[in-house]
């Protein structure tokens, strides 16, 4: 006969570490999304990959850093994107990553892991809107770009 197995008793919440506000309360455009997301991050030296968490009125309602990966590269797995938006209750999320190089364009990598976040969200329903990589300053809306396209 095996020993008893003792199993842990847990929850799990989200934690509010800071707060910002933002005045236009909407998202409409991906305009929208890049400056929300450039005065989040500020000047950054290293990618960070960062998810915006809205509700049904496309209203922003968390932000959170999923990964901060090294000068080049930023490893992000679906499972860590979609936790804080399943935690949320969000209808939707906007994924965004500086470019530190200052050139916005989508690198193959970024491609691909945009397509497995739409797959991933299609199978937890929650709708991926965006996917904004910014530059020094510009931006590319890889939704806008024809990056991805839902299903």
């Amino acid at each position: 006969m095996q020993p008893s197995k003792r199993i842990d008793i847990v929850s799990v919440k989200l934690v509010k570490e800071s707060s910002m506000l933002y005045k236009n309360r909407l998202i409409h455009s991906p305009q929208d999304c890049y400056e929300l997301f450039k005065e989040f991050l500020g000047e950054v030296d290293r990618e960070y990959f960062v998810v915006m968490c809205l509700d049904v009125k496309n209203q922003p309602t968390n932000i959170t850093v999923a990964h901060i990966g090294s000068l080049n590269i930023s490893i992000v797995h679906p499972r860590e994107v979609m936790k804080t938006a399943i935690l949320s209750n969000a209808a939707s999320i906007i994924c965004c990553h500086p470019h530190p190089s200052g050139d916005p364009t989508p690198s193959q990598e970024d491609i691909a892991v945009t397509k497995r976040l739409v797959e991933a969200g299609l199978v937890v329903g929650v709708d991926m809107l965006d996917h904004i990589v910014l530059g020094e300053e510009s931006y590319v809306s890889m939704k806008e770009s024809g990056y991805f396209e839902k299903e």
